[in-house]
């Protein structure tokens, strides 16, 4: 999808169904059709433009050359009572963690913790609707997923990791749930890409080019180079981490790995990811959520100008007042893929 400046308005259901009717067309099966649509509607209502329509030719690619299996049925698998591993069989993240409700319900209820393993899965949007579901529960939710290595370890010249995100959720006494989503780079891969776009330079030190020089295009980022992790060294351990946790614990691949072979213009990286879904009130922390608002409270007194999320929320509620921003071009290619 294009970048123009939006000037037309469209609801949420109304973006929804064009996008089910669109991975329908494609190959995808009506679970993953749905789950899909509406994560990417979601998306894009809540400003995560990185990871909305945008990403829609990278999905269709994907599918398009067999990259990945739209019509994969997920094996659920609980190997204890708190711990479930979950095969994508070679498709979409979201479907498969949904695929994984019932049992994760049933891990939390009797142990309070569910721990869920996922491999040879494609995530390819944000994480935070991964999450937010959870905290609305009244769960505490925390995920981890590598990628397509993109990313290139602290003192390195070749990349290693992949944008390897980091998301958790919480519930709030009196208040929407707070969620983080970040990826452990200096910024995310569908930002540079975004830059590209628009032929606009990134901030020094984002990352390098393929000779492993310093650069600030996105296009030499993209054409071979690699990101920065955030934070130094310290990002780069938080990075390796991540790989860990959601490639290697998972059984999954690791973002070096990552190899399309045939399937020329695929964009999804076949990864892993884990999801630790919590019960805060265990052991007799009922007020848990209590504390959550006192510790938001301090840090908005402390000089914080805004928790995070709220920037998404804001986004969500002008989305359902006056429909999600997009532009006539956009519709229209959108409605075109749908036909």
């Amino acid at each position: 999808m294009t970048t123009e400046q939006a000037d037309v308005r469209i609801n949420f259901d109304d973006l929804r169904s064009l996008l089910r009717d669109i991975f329908l067309n494609n190959g995808t099966s009506n679970i993953a059709a749905d789950i899909l649509a509406t994560n990417c509607a979601g998306c894009e209502r809540d400003g995560a433009i990185s990871h909305g329509i945008f990403r829609i030719p990278g999905y269709l690619a994907s599918l398009k050359t067999g990259w990945v299996d739209g019509k994969a049925k997920p094996d659920v698998i609980p190997v204890s009572a708190s711990f479930i591993r979950i095969d994508a069989r070679n498709g979409f993240a979201q479907p498969a963690l949904a695929a994984g409700a019932e049992a994760i319900k049933i891990a939390v209820e009797s142990t309070g913790i569910a721990v869920v393993a996922t491999r040879n899965s494609h995530h390819f949007s944000a994480l935070w609707p991964d999450v937010e579901p959870f905290a609305r529960e009244g769960l505490l939710a925390l995920t981890f997923v590598n990628g397509l290595a993109n990313v290139v370890p602290h003192g390195g010249h070749a990349p290693v990791y992949g944008t390897n995100p980091i998301a958790f959720a919480t519930p709030v006494a009196d208040a929407e749930p707070l969620v983080v989503d970040q990826a452990t780079s200096v910024m995310a891969n569908g930002e540079v890409r975004l830059h590209a776009l628009a032929n606009s330079p990134l901030p020094p030190g984002t990352g390098i080019d393929s000779a492993g020089r310093p650069s600030t295009d996105p296009h030499a980022i993209l054409a071979g180079g690699a990101l920065n992790t955030f934070g130094g060294y310290k990002g780069s351990s938080i990075a390796l981490m991540v790989e860990l946790m959601a490639g290697a614990l998972t059984g999954g691949q690791l973002s070096f790995e990552n190899d399309f072979g045939d399937c020329i213009g695929a964009q999804t990286p076949k990864a892993g990811q884990l999801l630790l879904a919590i019960d805060p009130t265990r052991g007799g922390n009922a007020g848990f959520a209590k504390r959550v608002s006192h510790l938001c409270s301090r840090l908005i007194d402390a000089g914080q100008d805004r928790l995070p999320g709220q920037r998404r929320y804001a986004s969500r509620l002008n989305a359902e007042r006056f429909g999600i921003p997009i532009s006539e071009d956009n519709l229209v290619q959108l409605k075109a893929l749908a036909a």
